[in-house]
């Protein structure tokens, strides 16, 4: 049952809130962000309350939402990813929890399967416009990713982060 209700989710999100508007003419549209949120609340495994997901959002059903919480229009989510509260992702985004496997030069990369490590975005985070989120990365409450950074590993609480790869810009005070 709790898949079906998540494929239902699914198409009412592809057929209606993918292609809604968002924020265009600079309204804020509430049919479509009710829509879009009926949508999350059926997909994701947990949703929290208030949350905006965004146009042409290409999702994933292992993903958790915390309040006060937006995803960016065309963003895209791949594997298991926990997003926290009051946390902003800018247009774009991209949230791949999951890597090939490569260590074995006998066999093809693309015959040694996959590996999924979870993504943990903390409360009150902003990621900017069309930054990257890698398998396995953890960023603590208060970060800020600048747009365009690719991100791996361990983002420290209240950090600024940005770049390829990502590195420590300052801390914010």
């Amino acid at each position: 049952m709790k898949k079906i209700k998540k494929i239902l989710g699914y198409l009412l999100y592809v057929i209606l809130g993918s292609h809604l508007p968002h924020y265009q003419l600079g309204m804020k549209w509430p049919t479509s962000k009710f829509i879009r949120f009926l949508s999350a609340k059926m997909i994701f495994d947990n949703c929290g309350k208030n949350i905006d997901l965004g146009r042409k959002v290409k999702l994933s059903f292992k993903t958790s939402i915390g309040n006060n919480s937006g995803i960016g229009d065309n963003s895209f989510l791949q594997g298991k990813i926990t997003i926290g509260n009051d946390v902003m992702v800018g247009p774009e985004c991209m949230f791949i929890a999951s890597n090939h496997n490569f260590d074995n030069l006998a066999i093809p990369m693309n015959k040694q399967g996959e590996v999924e490590r979870e993504i943990v975005i903390g409360n009150n985070v902003w990621l900017g416009a069309r930054c990257i989120i890698l398998a396995g990365t953890i960023v603590e409450d208060g970060a800020i990713i600048a747009a365009g950074a690719v991100v791996s590993g361990h983002v420290k609480k209240n950090s600024v982060v940005g770049g390829v790869p990502a590195k420590l810009i300052k801390y914010r005070k």
